[in-house]
């Protein structure tokens, strides 16, 4: 039998199977080709996508663009167009309107008057006449301490009293008849002295024991304990049965005065002028709203009613104290608020939105659309601010139209396609004299676009869009 070679027997292409044969150069010039093919399909068909969205976009009008959000293309390029034409932006157009100078500041109510009602006099809790959260009036009894103590107190300062008043009327009636004796020299002189200063001394403790009498009287009256001033009372400090003394610390229970009420806000020093020029106007009535803390519902209107006499130097701000009716209760002690004071009003202003102005290294600018569909950059000076409302002093006029949604790819002498800005929704203010429209957003949708009122502050963006 024969054997197979094995080991360095084997022949070399027996040894390496796995090698593959050399390329010739027919296949690599194959290889090129087809690749080069690949390339060249995926280039036509980039720009063929790029064309039907172009002629799309054309068809459906401008600001819906296929997929590229709000424009429709990427920036604009030179010359005023953006990648496929104008850019549509949206613009309101200036009017003349009244602006609201409106101070705010965060406040807390504070009662006018806040009482620990404390007994006089010590004794046992004989009644609690209150009931917790109660409304009382001035007067009202709210406790009864035990008053039999001092009832006998008053009765033996009142026999003290009487006993006095029997010395004395009769020191009195001996003293006239030494002065008729003296008279008639049946008596001396000296005598007569003498019974006069008895009837003083008598005299004196008839006022002594009756300021004791007054005292015991008083003393009975401290047993009724009796609201100082209207209001609401708290929780009970201290249990009927207990032995009270004008030393306890928590007193019998707290009342305070709600109405009215006021509130106690801060305001930076540099409103100082402002707001005492138009405090020291005649008949001046400065209004002030409370707001809760989200700044969402307005819980009172009131006056403005004094300011305070000096800046806290650690936050240089000034305290303002706005009194307030609060009939119906919505103002609670302590409570925190956002105090809005309506100032003055400027009227006849040049109003535009505050999403259109613009700022740069030269200051505020706004984008304005002219006749042409171009927009041109005005520099602007502003004035007060209300809300989404702004007032520009000079810059722009009345009836121009300002870029509000859009903005962030202009350039000065660019074209666009300008929609203008459709009115906000009627919904409940926010603030008084403060407007509660929020900034527009455009939104996609399918083929037609649709202008939607949403809460971004700013420029307005597309929905959907990074």
């Amino acid at each position: 039998m024969s054997q197979l070679p094995t080991g360095p027997d084997l022949p070399k292409a027996a040894r390496r199977p796995d090698v593959p044969p050399p390329m010739t150069e027919e296949k690599r010039r194959n290889r090129r080709k087809v690749l080069w093919t690949i390339l060249a399909a995926f280039v036509l068909g980039t720009a063929a996508i790029l064309v039907h969205r172009a002629r799309t976009a054309e068809r459906v009008g401008p600001g819906f663009g296929g997929g590229g959000g709000f424009g429709g293309g990427r920036g604009g390029g030179r010359g005023g167009f953006g990648a496929f034409g104008p850019l549509p932006v949206v613009f309101s157009t200036a009017k003349k309107g009244d602006i609201n100078i409106v101070l705010k500041g965060l406040g807390t109510v504070t009662p006018l008057a806040t009482i620990t009602v404390r007994t006089q006099i010590s004794g046992y809790l004989a009644e609690v006449k209150f009931t917790e959260g109660q409304w009382v009036n001035k007067g009202d009894v709210l406790a009864v301490i035990d008053p039999r103590p001092y009832q006998a107190t008053l009765e033996q300062a009142q026999g003290q009293l009487l006993q006095a008043q029997s010395q004395y009327k009769e020191a009195q009636i001996d003293l006239d008849r030494y002065v008729t004796l003296s008279a008639q020299d049946s008596i001396s002189k000296q005598q007569v002295d003498a019974q006069r200063a008895l009837a003083t001394q008598y005299e004196g403790m008839v006022k002594q024991d009756q300021g004791i009498v007054d005292n015991a009287e008083l003393n009975l009256t401290y047993c009724h304990v009796t609201a100082p001033v209207s209001g609401r009372v708290g929780l009970r400090l201290v249990d009927q049965g207990n032995y009270v003394t004008p030393g306890d610390a928590n007193g019998l229970v707290l009342l305070t005065q709600i109405k009215p009420i006021t509130v106690i806000f801060t305001l930076p020093e540099d409103s100082i002028p402002a707001v005492l020029k138009q405090l020291r106007a005649p008949g001046a009535k400065i209004a002030v709203d409370a707001w809760n803390r989200d700044d969402t519902i307005k819980l009172a209107t009131g006056t403005l009613s004094t300011v305070d006499n000096t800046v806290d130097p650690t936050t240089g701000t000034f305290k303002l104290r706005a009194t307030f009716t609060n009939d119906d209760e919505a103002l609670f002690p302590n409570q925190f608020v956002n105090a809005a004071m309506l100032l003055d009003v400027e009227r006849g202003d040049t109003v535009i939105s505050t999403s259109a102005i613009e700022r740069g290294q030269q200051g505020s600018f706004v984008y304005v659309v002219g006749d042409d569909n171009r927009v041109s950059v005005r520099n602007v000076k502003l004035g007060a601010t209300e809300g989404e409302r702004v007032a520009v002093i000079s810059g722009v006029s009345e009836g121009d139209k300002v870029v509000v949604d859009g903005a962030d790819r202009l350039k000065d002498g660019m074209e666009v396609v300008a929609q203008e800005q459709a009115a906000p929704a009627a919904v409940a203010p926010r603030r008084s004299g403060v407007p509660a429209g929020e900034h527009g957003q455009w939104k996609q949708g399918g083929d037609h676009g649709q202008w939607k009122q949403g809460g971004d502050q700013g420029h307005g963006k597309p929905a959907g869009s990074n």
